[in-house]
């Protein structure tokens, strides 16, 4: 019931929705307006000629970002819920008999739903885009994969918001809140640059923000099929530095990510933040 109030409250607010994507948005105009040229430019002029599927190669790579970007900025608008519920009926909660587990659980199922449904849209616009400019749609064994990646990026994203949201009491605070991970998402999950041009300390926050590891799938399930056509008759190594250049995969010295690893990663986060979440708010009852 909890579940079905959050998605309820969501979907009526249409602001509340519309800024709960602003982020993707933004993404969405700086590759229409400049960023797709400036980086096709860039890899034209590496390779030394123009390839058809440069296009569709740089478009998925940018756009399986944003999907990944619309999971975080979807759940935690979702979220404002819980911080209304906060500081409106903070107290009606903290003296329910209801478990807090259960308080936990509900708010994080209706905002992985909402972050689900929000995640699947941005995907499917994202595959219409795609084929609009001469990609092709994903075979049936991708399309698997990336129900998968969409589940586990819609409930990673809302553990690690709402274990974010538990630190913050009122409606200015999560707006402000709001407002630094809009900004920020596009650079630590290595959209607005690519990853490998990035000074080393950042490109580390990159590799262990776990949804950066959502962004790194989209884009292996998107992109990969293109790369291996584009870079057919490169030299040995080129395509792999490429993969590590625009974030496709992550570089860990001596161990290279790969799709399987990028959900574990997911997942375990995913267990990790619902687990704190739970001992902050039990802690809590326990304090209060």
């Amino acid at each position: 019931m909890l579940a079905k109030r959050m998605l309820l409250l969501f979907f009526r607010d249409r602001l509340n929705v519309f800024f709960s994507l602003f982020a993707a948005l933004i993404i969405l105009m700086l590759y229409v307006l400049f960023l797709g040229d400036m980086m096709e430019q860039t890899l034209e002029q590496a390779l030394g000629f123009w390839n058809d599927h440069i296009r569709v190669t740089m478009a998925s790579i940018i756009m399986a970002g944003m999907v990944a970007v619309t999971s975080v900025t979807s759940c935690l608008g979702s979220l404002a819920v819980a911080i209304k519920d906060k500081a409106d009926a903070g107290k009606d909660f903290l003296t329910s008999p209801v478990p807090r587990w259960k308080i936990s659980l509900g708010y994080i199922i209706g905002a992985g739903v909402i972050g689900f449904f929000m995640t699947a849209v941005a995907l499917v616009l994202t595959l219409a885009y795609i084929m609009y400019i001469g990609g092709s749609l994903p075979a049936a064994a991708d399309i698997i994969l990336l129900a998968v990646t969409v589940i586990l990026s819609a409930l990673c994203a809302n553990s690690m918001m709402f274990f974010a949201t538990l630190f913050i009491k009122s409606r200015n605070a999560f707006s402000g809140f709001s407002s630094i991970v809009g900004t920020l998402i596009g650079f630590i999950m290595g959209i607005c640059m690519p990853v490998g041009v990035l000074p080393n300390t950042v490109q580390w926050v990159v590799r262990i923000f776990p949804m950066s590891h959502a962004a790194s799938m989209f884009r292996q399930i998107l992109a990969d099929g293109e790369l291996a056509t584009m870079f057919a008759n490169a030299p040995d190594g080129y395509l792999e530095n490429f993969r590590v250049l625009y974030g496709i995969v992550f570089d860990y010295g001596d161990f290279m990510s790969s799709f399987w690893f990028s959900a574990a990663v997911l997942a375990g986060f995913t267990v990790l933040f619902f687990v704190l979440s739970v001992a902050v708010m039990r802690f809590r009852k326990t304090s209060a």
